[in-house]
């Protein structure tokens, strides 16, 4: 069975990459505070959330994707707010 190869959104070039990485770093701030495994603690610096990172080979555009553990947590996350 064959599968289409994943186009960009903005080049419509199917060269994508990707990778999983944390949302945060020793030197940067959390970019998904209270989603990670030890928000639960109050602990946000420990077990951060991942990001799925896509980025085009061809037009550089990059986008994050918070991973399904992190997304479920939102809606009780005392760090985010619905709009």
């Amino acid at each position: 069975m064959k599968t289409e190869t994943a186009k960009c959104s903005e080049c419509g070039v199917a060269s994508l990459f990707e990778t999983i990485t944390l949302a945060g770093g020793h030197h940067g701030p959390i970019l998904l505070p209270g989603l990670g495994k030890w928000a639960f603690l109050g602990l946000p610096q420990f077990g951060l959330a991942n990001f799925r990172v896509v980025s085009c080979e061809a037009c550089g555009l990059t986008r994050f994707n918070a991973d399904a553990d992190a997304r479920a947590k939102l809606p009780t996350a005392k760090q985010w707010r619905r709009i």
